[in-house]
Parts: structure tokens; C-alpha cells; sequence
């Protein structure tokens, strides 16, 4: 079939069954009836299932770093990081003493 045949046939079927300025009997209060039993939305239930998804993912992260800390031998010149820490803490005070002599 030829598609301009066919629309034309379709734009005079439509043309013989004019559309109704009548609305259906109640129609506006059947769309306010399914506008109003729409749930509300709730924004603490979206906040909530942000954070677990985002607390999932997290723990996730932290289980594959700790795996990763755990199988990764360690460096063979690695400092013990108390000692690095109280030499960092300490130098204010090694130089004072160096300057006071």
C-alpha cells in the first residue's frame, strides 16, 4: 500500500469523527483524586538511602584497601612511623636546644 494513500485515508476517517467539546462526566475530580493519593515525597527517605548506598560503597572501598595493605609486602628501607613521628615532634625543640648552646 501506498503510504500517501494511506494518509490520506486516515486524515478522512478522522475528518468524520470530529472530536467532542464534551468532558466526561466528574473528570476533574478524578484527576485531583489520583493528584491527591500520589505519595508526598520524603526527603528523609532519600537522604537515608543516599547514605546507606554511599556507606556500602565505603565499606567496600575499606575492605579492598585493607586486603590491599595486607598482601602488599613492606618497602625494605620502612621507617617505624613512631619514631618518624616523635623526631618530627621533637625538632622544634632539638633546634632551641642547638641554637642555646
Amino acid at each position: 500500500m501506498n503510504i500517501d494513500e494511506l494518509r490520506k485515508k486516515l486524515i478522512a476517517a478522522a475528518r468524520l469523527n470530529p472530536p467532542q467539546d464534551r468532558v466526561p462526566f466528574a473528570f476533574s475530580t478524578r484527576v485531583m483524586a489520583c493528584i491527591a493519593s500520589a505519595p508526598a515525597l520524603d526527603e528523609w527517605a532519600l537522604w537515608a538511602r543516599a547514605l546507606w548506598r554511599s556507606a556500602g560503597a565505603c565499606l567496600t572501598l575499606a575492605l579492598f584497601l585493607g586486603v590491599f595493605s595486607l598482601l602488599t609486602p613492606p618497602a625494605a628501607d620502612s621507617v617505624d612511623l613512631s619514631q618518624a613521628f616523635e623526631r618530627t615532634m621533637l625538632a622544634a625543640v632539638d633546634l632551641e636546644n642547638d641554637y642555646a648552646r
